[in-house]
Protein backbone atom coordinates (compact mmCIF):
# COMPACT_ATOMS: atom_id res chain seq x y z
CA UNK A 1 0.00 0.00 0.00
CA UNK A 2 2.98 2.29 0.94
CA UNK A 3 4.71 1.60 -2.38
CA UNK A 4 1.72 1.97 -4.32
CA UNK A 5 1.19 5.45 -2.90
CA UNK A 6 4.68 6.17 -3.32
CA UNK A 7 3.90 5.55 -7.30
CA UNK A 8 1.13 7.90 -7.53
CA UNK A 9 3.08 10.59 -5.91
CA UNK A 10 5.91 10.26 -8.18
CA UNK A 11 3.02 10.27 -11.29
CA UNK A 12 1.81 13.28 -9.53
CA UNK A 13 4.94 15.18 -9.69
CA UNK A 14 6.05 14.13 -13.09
CA UNK A 15 2.25 15.37 -14.12
CA UNK A 16 2.67 18.53 -12.43
CA UNK A 17 6.35 19.05 -14.37
CA UNK A 18 4.73 18.11 -17.41
CA UNK A 19 1.61 20.74 -17.20
CA UNK A 20 4.36 23.79 -16.39
CA UNK A 21 7.20 23.14 -18.68
CA UNK A 22 4.57 22.58 -21.70
CA UNK A 23 4.44 26.71 -20.98
CA UNK A 24 6.04 28.44 -24.38
CA UNK A 25 8.26 31.42 -22.75
CA UNK A 26 10.65 32.96 -24.92
CA UNK A 27 13.74 33.58 -22.35
CA UNK A 28 16.70 35.93 -23.34
CA UNK A 29 20.32 36.56 -22.27
CA UNK A 30 20.98 38.26 -19.11
CA UNK A 31 22.77 41.33 -20.95
CA UNK A 32 19.87 43.57 -21.11
CA UNK A 33 17.94 44.77 -24.43
CA UNK A 34 15.22 47.50 -22.99
CA UNK A 35 13.12 46.46 -26.39
CA UNK A 36 13.30 43.19 -25.43
CA UNK A 37 10.48 42.80 -22.54
CA UNK A 38 10.84 39.41 -21.74
CA UNK A 39 14.21 38.06 -20.46
CA UNK A 40 16.32 35.20 -18.28
CA UNK A 41 19.00 36.71 -16.33
CA UNK A 42 20.46 35.32 -13.29
CA UNK A 43 23.37 36.51 -10.79
CA UNK A 44 26.17 34.41 -8.84
CA UNK A 45 25.21 34.46 -5.04
CA UNK A 46 26.63 32.20 -2.42
CA UNK A 47 28.59 30.42 -4.89
CA UNK A 48 25.86 29.51 -7.33
CA UNK A 49 24.18 30.76 -10.00
CA UNK A 50 20.46 32.33 -9.17
CA UNK A 51 18.40 32.91 -11.90
CA UNK A 52 14.97 34.37 -12.89
CA UNK A 53 12.49 35.43 -15.04
CA UNK A 54 12.04 39.14 -15.75
CA UNK A 55 8.91 41.14 -17.56
CA UNK A 56 9.62 44.87 -18.62
CA UNK A 57 6.13 47.16 -19.25
CA UNK A 58 6.48 48.54 -22.84
CA UNK A 59 6.35 52.30 -21.34
CA UNK A 60 9.63 51.38 -18.93
CA UNK A 61 11.59 54.08 -19.25
CA UNK A 62 14.88 55.68 -17.39
CA UNK A 63 13.42 58.74 -16.05
CA UNK A 64 10.83 57.72 -14.13
CA UNK A 65 11.00 55.16 -11.06
CA UNK A 66 9.10 52.27 -11.23
CA UNK A 67 7.85 49.39 -8.42
CA UNK A 68 9.16 45.93 -8.41
CA UNK A 69 7.10 42.68 -7.82
CA UNK A 70 8.99 39.60 -7.04
CA UNK A 71 6.31 36.66 -7.25
CA UNK A 72 7.69 33.36 -5.73
CA UNK A 73 6.78 30.23 -6.68
CA UNK A 74 5.90 27.23 -4.53
CA UNK A 75 7.64 24.19 -3.86
CA UNK A 76 8.46 21.86 -6.75
CA UNK A 77 7.96 25.15 -9.27
CA UNK A 78 10.10 27.85 -11.29
CA UNK A 79 9.64 31.18 -12.12
CA UNK A 80 8.02 29.58 -15.56
CA UNK A 81 5.46 27.50 -13.62
CA UNK A 82 4.21 30.96 -11.53
CA UNK A 83 3.64 32.72 -14.38
CA UNK A 84 1.47 29.61 -15.73
CA UNK A 85 -0.27 29.41 -12.72
CA UNK A 86 -1.01 33.01 -12.75
CA UNK A 87 -2.23 33.06 -16.18
CA UNK A 88 0.54 35.78 -17.02
CA UNK A 89 -1.64 38.15 -15.12
CA UNK A 90 1.02 39.76 -13.22
CA UNK A 91 2.67 40.33 -16.76
CA UNK A 92 -0.34 41.92 -17.85
CA UNK A 93 -1.06 44.32 -14.94
CA UNK A 94 2.67 45.39 -15.30
CA UNK A 95 2.07 46.39 -18.70
CA UNK A 96 -1.23 48.56 -17.34
CA UNK A 97 0.27 49.50 -15.00
CA UNK A 98 3.95 50.33 -15.54
CA UNK A 99 6.19 47.89 -13.14
CA UNK A 100 8.36 45.21 -13.13
CA UNK A 101 7.74 41.79 -12.42
CA UNK A 102 10.48 39.30 -11.71
CA UNK A 103 10.29 35.67 -11.39
CA UNK A 104 13.01 34.30 -9.24
CA UNK A 105 14.10 29.88 -8.80
CA UNK A 106 14.58 28.73 -5.97
CA UNK A 107 17.34 26.08 -5.96
CA UNK A 108 15.53 22.84 -6.76
CA UNK A 109 12.66 24.27 -6.87
CA UNK A 110 12.53 24.80 -3.07
CA UNK A 111 12.95 28.09 -0.98
CA UNK A 112 14.20 27.97 2.78
CA UNK A 113 11.23 29.69 3.96
CA UNK A 114 12.30 28.68 7.44
CA UNK A 115 11.06 25.25 8.51
CA UNK A 116 14.23 24.57 10.85
CA UNK A 117 14.38 20.50 11.41
CA UNK A 118 11.49 19.64 9.15
CA UNK A 119 11.30 18.59 5.78
CA UNK A 120 10.67 21.73 2.60
CA UNK A 121 10.15 20.05 -0.21
CA UNK A 122 10.09 16.43 -1.29
CA UNK A 123 13.00 16.15 -2.69
CA UNK A 124 15.70 17.90 -0.54
CA UNK A 125 15.76 20.23 2.77
CA UNK A 126 16.76 23.58 2.26
CA UNK A 127 18.18 24.50 5.65
CA UNK A 128 21.87 25.41 4.37
CA UNK A 129 20.08 27.60 1.45
CA UNK A 130 20.72 31.26 2.15
CA UNK A 131 17.33 32.46 -0.08
CA UNK A 132 16.91 35.52 1.96
CA UNK A 133 20.77 36.63 1.35
CA UNK A 134 19.41 35.45 -2.48
CA UNK A 135 16.50 37.73 -2.24
CA UNK A 136 18.13 40.77 -0.84
CA UNK A 137 21.03 40.58 -3.53
CA UNK A 138 18.27 40.46 -6.39
CA UNK A 139 16.55 43.64 -5.22
CA UNK A 140 20.20 45.34 -5.01
CA UNK A 141 21.18 44.23 -8.83
CA UNK A 142 17.53 44.91 -10.24
CA UNK A 143 17.84 48.25 -8.18
CA UNK A 144 20.74 49.16 -10.09
CA UNK A 145 19.94 47.60 -13.49
CA UNK A 146 16.76 49.29 -13.66
CA UNK A 147 15.07 52.26 -12.36
CA UNK A 148 13.27 50.70 -10.02
CA UNK A 149 11.66 52.57 -6.40
CA UNK A 150 13.34 51.37 -4.05
CA UNK A 151 10.37 52.11 -1.75
CA UNK A 152 8.35 50.36 -3.58
CA UNK A 153 9.76 46.57 -3.24
CA UNK A 154 7.00 43.90 -2.87
CA UNK A 155 6.84 40.09 -2.15
CA UNK A 156 4.43 37.70 -3.18
CA UNK A 157 3.76 33.84 -3.79
CA UNK A 158 2.10 30.49 -3.27
CA UNK A 159 2.44 27.92 -1.17
CA UNK A 160 6.10 27.15 -0.05
CA UNK A 161 6.68 30.86 -1.65
CA UNK A 162 4.34 32.15 0.52
CA UNK A 163 6.00 31.16 3.06
CA UNK A 164 9.25 32.69 1.96
CA UNK A 165 7.56 35.82 1.90
CA UNK A 166 6.43 35.67 5.57
CA UNK A 167 10.28 35.20 6.17
CA UNK A 168 11.25 38.23 4.27
CA UNK A 169 8.95 39.89 5.82
CA UNK A 170 10.99 39.14 9.26
CA UNK A 171 13.64 39.43 8.22
CA UNK A 172 14.15 42.04 5.30
CA UNK A 173 11.73 45.14 6.12
CA UNK A 174 14.81 47.44 5.06
CA UNK A 175 14.20 46.75 0.96
CA UNK A 176 10.64 45.29 1.32
CA UNK A 177 7.48 47.65 1.14
CA UNK A 178 4.59 44.91 1.39
CA UNK A 179 4.35 41.30 0.95
CA UNK A 180 0.93 39.30 -0.48
CA UNK A 181 1.13 35.40 0.52
CA UNK A 182 -1.23 32.90 -1.16
CA UNK A 183 -2.14 29.71 0.63
CA UNK A 184 0.96 29.16 3.31
CA UNK A 185 0.53 30.43 6.74
CA UNK A 186 3.57 30.93 8.87
CA UNK A 187 5.65 28.32 10.48
CA UNK A 188 5.54 27.56 13.86
CA UNK A 189 9.06 27.68 14.87
CA UNK A 190 9.22 30.96 12.49
CA UNK A 191 7.22 33.19 14.33
CA UNK A 192 9.03 33.35 17.92
CA UNK A 193 12.12 34.72 16.72
CA UNK A 194 10.14 37.14 14.19
CA UNK A 195 11.11 40.53 15.12
CA UNK A 196 10.88 42.82 11.78
CA UNK A 197 12.89 46.03 11.68
CA UNK A 198 10.49 48.06 9.90
CA UNK A 199 6.13 47.56 10.08
CA UNK A 200 5.20 46.02 6.73
CA UNK A 201 1.96 45.71 5.15
CA UNK A 202 0.41 42.44 3.96
CA UNK A 203 -2.38 40.76 1.71
CA UNK A 204 -3.12 37.09 2.85
CA UNK A 205 -5.03 34.87 0.89
CA UNK A 206 -6.04 31.43 2.54
CA UNK A 207 -8.06 28.64 1.96
CA UNK A 208 -10.28 26.58 3.91
CA UNK A 209 -10.63 23.74 2.12
CA UNK A 210 -6.94 23.34 1.55
CA UNK A 211 -5.89 19.74 1.42
CA UNK A 212 -1.95 20.40 1.87
CA UNK A 213 -1.69 23.58 4.23
CA UNK A 214 -3.76 23.61 7.48
CA UNK A 215 -5.87 26.87 7.40
CA UNK A 216 -6.49 26.35 10.88
CA UNK A 217 -2.63 25.07 11.75
CA UNK A 218 -0.85 22.17 11.69
CA UNK A 219 0.80 19.75 9.79
CA UNK A 220 1.43 21.01 5.78
CA UNK A 221 0.86 17.27 4.29
CA UNK A 222 1.92 16.19 0.73
CA UNK A 223 -0.50 14.87 -1.52
CA UNK A 224 -2.71 12.84 -0.04
CA UNK A 225 -1.66 13.34 3.48
CA UNK A 226 1.15 10.66 3.49
CA UNK A 227 4.36 12.94 4.16
CA UNK A 228 4.30 15.70 7.39
CA UNK A 229 6.32 18.36 5.87
CA UNK A 230 6.76 21.05 8.78
CA UNK A 231 4.08 22.53 11.02
CA UNK A 232 2.57 25.96 10.83
CA UNK A 233 0.14 29.03 12.79
CA UNK A 234 -3.53 29.26 11.74
CA UNK A 235 -4.61 31.18 9.05
CA UNK A 236 -5.91 33.52 11.77
CA UNK A 237 -2.78 33.54 14.82
CA UNK A 238 -0.48 34.41 10.97
CA UNK A 239 -2.57 37.58 10.74
CA UNK A 240 -3.18 37.85 14.07
CA UNK A 241 1.06 38.09 14.73
CA UNK A 242 1.39 40.86 12.22
CA UNK A 243 -1.69 43.03 13.26
CA UNK A 244 -0.01 43.33 16.50
CA UNK A 245 3.66 43.42 15.28
CA UNK A 246 1.99 46.28 12.47
CA UNK A 247 0.11 48.10 15.65
CA UNK A 248 -2.85 47.89 13.71
CA UNK A 249 -6.78 48.41 15.15
CA UNK A 250 -7.56 44.35 16.90
CA UNK A 251 -10.93 44.89 15.26
CA UNK A 252 -11.44 44.57 11.46
CA UNK A 253 -14.04 45.79 8.98
CA UNK A 254 -15.35 42.73 7.90
CA UNK A 255 -17.41 42.13 4.25
CA UNK A 256 -18.76 39.74 2.46
CA UNK A 257 -17.24 39.42 -1.29
CA UNK A 258 -19.46 39.21 -4.21
CA UNK A 259 -20.25 35.34 -5.53
CA UNK A 260 -19.23 36.46 -8.97
CA UNK A 261 -19.12 32.58 -9.94
CA UNK A 262 -22.10 30.51 -8.66
CA UNK A 263 -21.23 27.42 -10.04
CA UNK A 264 -17.10 27.31 -8.49
CA UNK A 265 -18.07 26.27 -5.17
CA UNK A 266 -16.15 29.18 -3.29
CA UNK A 267 -17.33 32.03 -0.98
CA UNK A 268 -15.16 35.01 -0.39
CA UNK A 269 -14.96 37.01 3.03
CA UNK A 270 -12.50 40.43 3.63
CA UNK A 271 -11.06 41.23 6.79
CA UNK A 272 -9.33 44.42 6.68
CA UNK A 273 -7.35 45.64 10.07
CA UNK A 274 -6.05 49.58 9.27
CA UNK A 275 -4.49 51.90 11.75
CA UNK A 276 -0.79 50.43 11.81
CA UNK A 277 2.28 52.17 11.78
CA UNK A 278 3.37 54.17 9.05
CA UNK A 279 -0.21 53.67 7.78
CA UNK A 280 0.84 50.28 7.63
CA UNK A 281 -2.49 47.21 7.14
CA UNK A 282 -3.18 43.79 7.60
CA UNK A 283 -5.67 42.39 5.33
CA UNK A 284 -7.08 38.99 5.05
CA UNK A 285 -9.50 37.12 2.46
CA UNK A 286 -10.54 33.81 3.45
CA UNK A 287 -11.76 31.23 0.44
CA UNK A 288 -14.65 29.18 2.02
CA UNK A 289 -14.25 26.15 -0.44
CA UNK A 290 -11.11 27.09 -1.86
CA UNK A 291 -8.00 24.44 -2.19
CA UNK A 292 -4.35 24.49 -2.50
CA UNK A 293 -4.63 27.10 -5.30
CA UNK A 294 -4.61 30.34 -6.83
CA UNK A 295 -7.95 32.45 -6.94
CA UNK A 296 -8.19 33.30 -10.89
CA UNK A 297 -5.66 30.52 -11.56
CA UNK A 298 -5.11 27.81 -13.15
CA UNK A 299 -6.48 24.66 -12.07
CA UNK A 300 -3.16 22.76 -12.52
CA UNK A 301 -4.25 19.24 -10.79
CA UNK A 302 -7.68 18.09 -9.93
CA UNK A 303 -9.94 18.87 -7.48
CA UNK A 304 -9.69 15.92 -5.98
CA UNK A 305 -6.25 16.08 -5.53
CA UNK A 306 -6.02 19.62 -4.83
CA UNK A 307 -9.80 20.99 -4.18
CA UNK A 308 -11.46 24.14 -6.04
CA UNK A 309 -9.83 27.31 -7.56
CA UNK A 310 -12.44 30.37 -6.49
CA UNK A 311 -13.23 32.62 -9.72
CA UNK A 312 -14.73 34.95 -7.39
CA UNK A 313 -11.74 37.29 -7.03
CA UNK A 314 -8.64 37.83 -9.16
CA UNK A 315 -5.51 37.39 -6.73
CA UNK A 316 -3.36 39.33 -9.25
CA UNK A 317 -5.67 42.27 -9.12
CA UNK A 318 -6.42 41.99 -5.95
CA UNK A 319 -2.62 41.80 -4.77
CA UNK A 320 -1.42 44.59 -7.47
CA UNK A 321 -4.03 47.14 -6.12
CA UNK A 322 -3.03 46.35 -2.98
CA UNK A 323 0.79 47.14 -3.17
CA UNK A 324 0.12 50.39 -5.35
CA UNK A 325 -1.56 51.79 -2.01
CA UNK A 326 2.11 51.32 -0.09
CA UNK A 327 5.25 52.58 -0.05
CA UNK A 328 7.87 52.20 2.01
CA UNK A 329 8.70 55.09 4.74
Amino acid sequence: MIKQKQIIISTLFILVSTFFTGTCWKVYASNIDESVRDFAGSIMFGGSERTYLTHIPPSYGRIKLIPLVIALHGGGGTGKHMIRLTRGGFNRLADEENFLVVYPDGIKKHWNDGRRGEETGYRTHQKNIDDVGFISALIDHLIKEFNIDPNRVYVTGMSNGAIMSYRLACELTDKITAIAPVAGNMPQNLFPNCSPAKSISMLVINNVNDPLMPCEGGDITGPFGVRKLGKVLSASDTVKFWVNSNKCFSSPVVTEEPDRDTQDGTKVRKEAYSGGTDGTEVILYTIEGGGHTWPGGYQYLSERIIGKTSKDINANKIIWNFFKKHVRK
